[in-house]
């Protein structure tokens, strides 16, 4: 089973997945249901219960194309690339750094590796047509900052800050980081930075309150994972120099041939059948994302996020105990073919491949004969497709003219919508995120326990191993987490005053806390 746009040249074969048509006939009810379901969320209904707000990625991207929002950050990028739009030192901006995590980052880093290349930030700012470098914070690691900062000149360097909620506490901690490091220099952050985020949050209040250069808003219908279509995605690659109303139309081509009724004219439709039926609909085989491309290597990270965190739940939409899921991994093509193909091709049959191919090489670099690096790239695929087929282990191959903007467009609309129609089969929640929500709250708990811990021996020096420390200071059901909190102390002796020795006759440290 192939399905072929004939306009972008996407196409997608189904037919080595080992899925009989009487297989999928099967799912008709659950197809009807999706379908149903799909036109439901498009025409606003309350889609993520659990937060009771409307799911709007897919409708909101058809309007944003024509919108004066779209108009503004365009603006707003042309301005700052001709530098009429200067830095506080009154330089022109030569790099932005976008300090976002999750989907605030992923998506603009994906687009941005993918269209820009991974060298882009060598380049001249005439060979950049004076567009941006372009750097990411995603995380609340101090050597990203560090890192950052050797490379970049404050005094001509925009920093975009996104965060739908406002209060991401990896993304506070580098806006903080690097309101000091600019302070410290005696120069005015905010005549710097720009911001991403709702109305309203604690991100919007502290951008206007201390007078940034500008504030996109962000609408709350919008979920991180599915925010690059969204004005998330625009604002990076705007400044980056990359077309992004054509990777709307790609977006918006997309969503037009997977709002299908049927699954025989319906790409992604007859994608989550296929995640459905490999996995017999517990998610029992991985997902394996392949791109034979180097310029999309960060698509399979890509789709982590909006795979795992969409699908990846305890409870269904009736509140039974479901546990359901499906892991995603993935690299490049033909590195893989050096890494963990080896056990895709002999190893535990749990797993479903995808194949993406992008047909256009970038050169036509010849090597033996008539033979390209591309040709060679192409068997590699093929070859590797072929025995996995040999062996009836499922595979799905998909065809990109080039990478482009509309193509990468695509291939995100593309996933949107499986996931969402692959949520309806298992009847969970696709737009929240309860365990991630679990993990913020655990943090807490573990920074609340560093607190307890030294606030109690502030005061009183005292040797012990980290069990004796966790009881004396009402830790004792935290014996892993004191030792943690001891030995990260140990690490950096500029910030704590504790020492440690190896004890034989424990065989555990024995720490010293000054």
């Amino acid at each position: 089973m192939k399905m072929i746009d004939a306009y972008s040249g996407f196409s997608i074969d189904f037919s080595r997945m080992n899925v009989t048509a009487e297989q999928l006939d099967a799912l008709q009810d659950k197809f009807n249901r999706a379908a149903v379901e799909m036109a439901a969320l498009e025409a606003g209904a309350v889609k993520n219960p659990d937060e009771n707000r409307k799911v709007t990625h897919f409708s909101d991207r058809i309007e944003y194309r024509t919108s004066e929002l779209f108009r503004e950050v365009e603006d707003f990028a042309e301005a700052v690339r001709l530098g009429k739009v200067t830095a506080g030192s009154g330089k022109k901006f030569d790099a932005v750094v976008v300090n976002g995590i999750g989907g605030s980052a992923l998506g603009p880093q994906l687009l941005q590796f993918a269209i820009n290349g991974p060298y882009w930030n060598e380049k001249t700012s005439a060979e950049r047509n004076g567009y941006l470098r372009v750097y990411f914070l995603d995380n609340t690691d101090p050597a990203g900052v560090a890192d950052l900062l050797e490379l970049i000149d404050l005094e001509n360097t925009l920093h975009l800050c996104v965060s739908k909620s406002g209060g991401t506490q990896e993304t506070f901690n580098n806006l903080t980081a690097l309101e000091n490091v600019y302070a410290a220099r005696n120069l005015d952050f905010a005549a710097y930075a720009c911001a991403v985020t709702m109305p309203g949050s604690k991100l919007d209040e502290h951008a206007k309150g201390n007078n940034w250069l500008k504030v996109f808003p962000m609408k709350e219908s919008i979920g991180g994972r599915t925010s690059e279509t969204s004005i998330v995605g625009h604002v990076p690659a705007a400044l980056g120099g990359i077309d992004f109303r054509m990777f709307l139309e790609g977006a918006c081509r997309m969503d037009i041939w997977t709002r299908n009724k049927s699954y025989r004219d319906n790409p992604a439709m007859t994608l989550a059948a296929m995640w459905y039926i490999a996995g017999a609909g517990r998610g029992d085989r991985n997902m394996v994302i392949v791109p034979y491309s180097d310029r999309l290597v960060l698509l399979s990270r890509y789709l982590q996020q909006l795979v795992m965190e969409s699908l990846g739940k305890e409870l269904d939409l009736d509140g039974k105990t479901v546990h359901q899921g499906l892991n995603v991994f993935g690299n490049k093509g033909g590195t893989d073919a050096h890494a963990f193909i080896q056990q895709l091709n002999d190893g535990r049959d749990d797993f479903f491949a995808t194949f993406i191919e992008v047909m256009q090489d970038a050169d036509a670099v010849k090597l033996d004969g008539d033979l390209t690096m591309g040709d060679y790239l192409h068997g590699f695929l093929y070859g590797l497709a072929a025995a996995l087929e040999s062996k009836k282990r499922p595979v799905i191959t998909m065809e990109i003219s080039t990478v482009s903007p509309a193509n990468l467009g695509a291939l995100i609309a593309l996933y949107e919508r499986a996931v969402a129609i692959y949520a309806e089969f298992i009847n969970i929640n696709a737009f929240h995120q309860p365990g991630v929500q679990a993990y913020k709250l655990a943090a807490k708990g573990m920074l609340q326990a560093r607190e307890q811990l030294f606030g109690n021996l502030k005061n009183r020096p005292v040797t012990g191993s980290a069990a004796e420390l966790a009881a004396c200071t009402g830790l004792g059901d935290k014996v892993p987490v004191v030792a943690g909190w001891l030995n990260r102390a140990v690490a950096n002796p500029a910030e704590y005053s504790v020492e440690r020795k190896f004890s034989t006759d424990i065989n555990d440290w024995v720490y010293t806390v000054k």
